[in-house]
């Protein structure tokens, strides 16, 4: 899934989730590591439309990686640490 020709983004999306304070400042009502960022902030900072970003958003959210959260007519995306380290362990043993 990450090594196909989008992956690299899907790849930057989760990397800058990590610390999204330090690469999405302003992008949301409050603290981005506690609330998310929406498909904007992330399509802005990929230099690509709306519509990919939340492609790229949707697809990493199905796959469990990332968590989801409305708020008024917005969602915010934020990353799910845990399914993460439980994908990862699965890599590890040899998936």
């Amino acid at each position: 899934m990450l090594r196909i020709p989008s992956g690299h983004m899907r790849q930057d999306i989760l990397d800058w989730l990590k610390d999204p304070a330090a690469h999405f400042p302003g992008a949301g009502p409050g603290d981005p590591a506690d609330i998310g960022v929406t498909a904007r902030a992330v399509a802005a900072k990929l230099g690509v439309s709306r519509r990919a970003a939340l492609a790229h958003l949707d697809l990493l959210a199905g796959l469990g990686l990332l968590r989801t959260r409305r708020i008024r007519c917005r969602t915010y995306y934020r990353r799910d640490e845990i399914r993460i380290a439980e994908v990862a362990r699965m890599f590890e043993k040899g998936w």
